[in-house]
């Protein structure tokens, strides 16, 4: 397994090992624990999002994705109204 990604929290880890099952990548997060020793232990790289060596490449290619990805703006978007 490598590590890919460093979250900056959570929901990011858990969002993006979302993105990754969607296309049929099983990943792991490692620090998820250690968030609840925040004020002990340093802020920064407690999360590490891995996956398995053959799937790096891909992984990779999918976060760098969803990161450039630009958010709906509801001025632009045609959704039906509620």
């Amino acid at each position: 397994m490598q590590r890919i990604y460093r979250p900056a929290d959570m929901a990011e880890a858990s969002l993006l090992t979302a993105v990754l099952a969607d296309h049929h990548i099983r990943s792991h997060i490692s620090g998820g624990y250690l968030q609840g020793a925040i004020g002990d232990l340093p802020v920064h790289d407690l999360l590490g999002l891995w996956v398995e060596d053959e799937d790096v490449d891909r992984s990779t290619e999918l976060i760098h994705a969803y990161l450039q990805a630009s958010p709906i703006n509801e001025e632009d978007s045609e959704l039906p109204e509620s």
